[in-house]
C-alpha cells in the first residue's frame, strides 16, 4: 500500500503533487530520481524487487531508493523511516547501506575523485570570490 500512495501521490503522470513537491519531499528533483533509480537498479540486484520467502512482493525500487534519500536528505533514523514506510529498522539500514555503496561504485569516477589542477583554480576562484582566502591552502 505504501508502494501505490508514494507512485499515485509523486510518480505517475497525473499524480497528487507537482515537481516542485517532488523536490522539496525528496530534495532532489524528479528526473534526478528516476536517473539514480534506474542506474541503482541496473548495477544491483538488491534494488530489484523480488519475492519473499512466503512468495510476496518485496520493497519495490522506488520504496527503497526513497527510504535511503529521506535517511541521507532529513538524517532520519531507520525507526522513524519504519513507522512511515513500514520497513523494519534493519531492512532500512541495509538499504541505505547498499544504496550508499552503489552510489559510489557508480559515479565515483566522476565525482569522487582528486580534484585536478583545473579544479583546483576553480575552487579557489570560487573561495576567494566569498571572502576566504587561503582556504585551499589550509586543508590537509
Amino acid at each position: 500500500m505504501t508502494h501505490a500512495n508514494l507512485i499515485n501521490n509523486y510518480v505517475n503522470p497525473n499524480s497528487v503533487y507537482i515537481e516542485d513537491d517532488f523536490r522539496h519531499h525528496f530534495q532532489i528533483r524528479h528526473h534526478i530520481f528516476e536517473c539514480l533509480l534506474h542506474h541503482v537498479c541496473q548495477v544491483n540486484p538488491y534494488f530489484q524487487q523480488r519475492l519473499d520467502k512466503v512468495s510476496r512482493h518485496g520493497f519495490s525500487p522506488h520504496k527503497k531508493v526513497t527510504v535511503a534519500l529521506r535517511m541521507m536528505a532529513y538524517g532520519s533514523s531507520a525507526d522513524s523511516i519504519d513507522e512511515t514506510y513500514g520497513m523494519f529498522k534493519s531492512t532500512c539500514l541495509d538499504t541505505f547501506s547498499e544504496f550508499c555503496n552503489t552510489i559510489v561504485q557508480l559515479y565515483k569516477e566522476e565525482y569522487l575523485r582528486e580534484p585536478n589542477e583545473e579544479d583546483m583554480d576553480r575552487l579557489i576562484c570560487k573561495a576567494e570570490d566569498h571572502g576566504f582566502l587561503g582556504m585551499i591552502g589550509s586543508l590537509n
